[in-house]
């Protein structure tokens, strides 16, 4: 039985090609600034973030997340998928990947700090007594 191709543009990628593609897209400043990972920011290299995101599966989520949001702009995973590993996920017939998401290090730190800024308001919501 053959079984039919995910719609997922992480289908067969390999790590090493995901990483070349964002590293060369935007450089390790701003995957660095992003992802907020050591490996990106203190002696970067591939061959060190590789066996990072091989051995940490929960940052190695977060790169694909991220390849999947802003690199590729695929649309939000649907809260049945939204618990599912990035690789696991599938998209609609016909959606395709569109051109990478510009980024520079200060619209990620701006973007960053409105996500605190949200994250303290709604966390100091209304107090039950």
């Amino acid at each position: 039985m053959i079984e039919e191709q995910q719609n997922n543009p992480l289908h067969g990628l390999k790590l090493e090609v995901l990483l070349t593609e964002l590293i060369d897209f935007y450089g390790w400043e701003i995957l660095g600034t992003a992802m907020r990972f050591h490996c990106f920011n203190t002696n970067p290299t591939l061959e060190g973030c590789v066996k990072f995101f091989r051995k940490t599966e929960w940052a190695r989520e977060k790169l694909e997340n991220f390849y999947l949001s802003r690199f590729k702009r695929m649309p939000r995973a649907s809260e049945a998928e939204f618990s599912l590993p990035p690789r696991k996920r599938t998209f609609a017939v016909g959606i395709l990947p569109r051109e990478p998401m510009v980024l520079t290090v200060e619209s990620i730190e701006l973007s960053q700090a409105k996500a605190a800024s949200a994250h303290k308001e709604r966390s100091r919501g209304p107090r039950r007594r």
